[in-house]
């Protein structure tokens, strides 16, 4: 592959660039790139980055999918439903909708322009605090990380709706392995089987939908029965064939609102707050998008779409999904009942649910089929995600060197070794049920989760009024966000506030657990722990707006990187 070599002025040790060349560096400033790789200023601070540029469009597209679509989507979300009944979830999905949106236009501004590896976590770094920037990098890394073997788990769950002749620790092994062998290839194979495994679960989802309406109208095919709760008794009904039940779920005694734990309208809100908390821990995508900056072909065109396209995700997959669930199954359905109580197997996603009271058997094995692909792909997405954020923390020397070494194919194969160890936790199901398990990580991840969203919007405010004090004028950059700094305060104050609300029912009179208070609130208690102690151990000093030059070396890099990629893509039409 041939390079682009440019030429950089040895300046004397009195010379200092000016706050312009600061944000603007001159073009004799660039270092030489490549087409497919990319190395970082060499400095005693920083490791090179040996990563790779050959993701394409099409395989942003589909890896931001892939991530956010998995096992809660299809199955978990049944427990939204019970607690806060159709309507309840509806209305939570699409409030928490908006936080995400207000993230996506906060990350979408600053990773567009300066697109490197572990993007978010370096930035906090740099725009606010080296001890943030520790802080972030490890939140992230344990939030990702983390949902590795909850995916494992819930694979292994979808796996009984066959059989559970097959040993638990098997499932977990073969798991295991074929993500470190998909992760470990060159990053274009990962590229290659996510955008595939997603393809999937578009299909699915979309499916889905259209089983949900065909019916809905009176296209299902055979008697329907279900189980209606209310005044104290449980009766089957059933209803004739090609019946129109369009929204009938939603006029289930008590519905279409439901009171959780408490009666009245104190119950009504605890279930509504309830279905939000799920939302918070179904909802993403932005930071996918992100994570990926570093590894994609021409950064500040294909970024920018990918990350303008998340509002028609969030409406599709998942606000018209939650929909449909509300539609399909009443939320008194006993197949829903979270946790140990749950039927093994997809027989407790809402989809699947349906589909048997309709006698549509060789759809619901079709159906989780596909879920567990799906589960998969996801599971697949966070190790890729995880060891990335591994990789920039390594980069920036806040975690061992060796962890930015990169295979020859620019794979980082240490930090991927190392995030692969989560998939040991997916062992907790020899001791507690599956479904147990995967309620201790939702709790854990939940709240990582939000603590990650908050720091990125703080980080992005900094941004803004770093970008303010310099004069930068946002409308140069290659993404201007709406609504700013609006944006970035509804994000941190909705994220913050749902950080501690998270695991609210064990503060409630005979709702005490203790494995789930740890689990929802320990990472909260550790993350100042960590940044305090950063902070005394290494001295850190809150970064200077005014002082802040926006990975100067680095964006010159992109700079030259997107000349030569244009130039090629040009001469090769013209050649056409």
């Amino acid at each position: 592959m041939s390079t682009l070599s440019l030429r950089r002025e040895k300046s004397s040790q009195s010379s200092q660039p000016s706050a312009t060349e600061k944000v603007f560096p001159r073009p004799e400033t660039r270092k030489p790139i490549s087409i497919e790789s990319k190395h970082a200023v060499t400095t005693t601070e920083h490791q090179h980055d040996q990563t790779h540029r050959t993701l394409k469009t099409r395989h942003i597209q589909l890896i931001s999918i892939g991530g956010v679509i998995g096992t809660v989507l299809f199955v978990q979300i049944g427990t939204g439903l019970q607690v806060g009944g159709p309507a309840g979830l509806l209305l939570a999905f699409i409030a928490w909708s908006t936080v995400v949106l207000a993230v996506n236009e906060c990350l979408a501004e600053m990773v567009t322009w300066i697109p490197i590896s572990s993007p978010y976590v370096r930035f906090a770094d740099h725009f606010v605090d080296e001890a943030l920037g520790v802080c972030s990098g490890f939140n992230l890394f344990f939030s990702i990380g983390i949902s590795i073997p909850y995916e494992i788990v819930a694979f292994n769950l979808m796996l009984n709706f066959w059989t559970d002749k097959i040993p638990v620790i098997g499932v977990i092994l073969f798991i295991t392995l074929c993500y470190g062998a998909i992760n470990l290839f060159a990053v274009r194979f990962y590229g290659e089987s996510e955008f595939w495994l997603a393809i999937g679960k578009v299909v699915l989802i979309l499916g889905l939908l259209v089983f949900t309406f065909v019916v809905m109208v009176g296209g299902n095919p055979e008697v329907i029965a279900f189980l209606v709760k209310g005044h104290g008794r449980v009766k089957l009904m059933s209803r004739l064939q090609h019946d129109a039940f369009g929204f009938r779920n939603w006029n289930v005694p008590g519905g279409p609102f439901v009171a959780y734990i408490y009666e009245g309208s104190l119950g009504h809100f605890l279930g509504l707050l309830s279905s939000l908390v799920q939302a918070a821990f179904t909802l993403g995508g932005p930071e996918f998008i992100a994570m990926t900056a570093g590894e994609v072909a021409h950064p500040r065109r294909t970024l920018p779409r990918s990350f303008h396209s998340l509002i028609g995700r969030l409406i599709v997959f998942f606000v018209l999904g939650t929909l449909a669930v509300g539609i399909l199954v009443p939320y008194t359905d006993p197949e829903l009942l979270p946790g140990a109580a749950a039927r093994p197997g997809a027989g407790s996603s809402p989809y699947v649910i349906a589909m048997q009271r309709l006698h549509l058997g060789g759809l619901a094995h079709v159906v989780n089929a596909l879920v567990m692909l799906s589960i998969f792909s996801a599971g697949n997405s966070y190790v890729y995600t995880a060891s990335r954020t591994l990789f920039g923390m390594a980069l920036e020397g806040r975690v061992p060197r060796v962890l930015a070494k990169c295979t020859a194919s620019g794979v980082p194969v240490y930090s991927v070794c190392v995030t692969m160890l989560f998939s040991l936790l997916a062992f907790l199901q020899l001791g507690s049920t599956s479904g147990v398990v995967l309620q201790w990580i939702t709790r854990f991840a939940t709240a990582s989760a939000m603590a990650n969203y908050s720091m990125i919007a703080f980080t992005y405010l900094r941004f803004h009024a770093a970008l303010k004090a310099q004069g930068v004028p946002r409308d140069s950059l290659p993404y201007h966000g709406s609504w700013q700094p609006f944006c970035g305060y509804y994000a941190f104050i909705g994220s913050f506030i749902m950080m501690f609300v998270s695991g609210y029912v064990v503060f409630l009179p005979g709702h005490w657990n203790t494995t789930t208070f740890i689990f929802s609130y320990a990472l909260i208690a550790l993350l100042p722990v960590i940044f305090i102690g950063w902070k005394i151990a290494r001295h850190t000093q809150w970064r200077n707006l005014r002082e802040v030059d926006f990975f100067r070396e680095e964006r010159a890099e992109v700079d030259a990187y997107e000349t030569k990629f244009e130039a090629s893509n040009f001469a090769a039409s013209g050649a056409n």
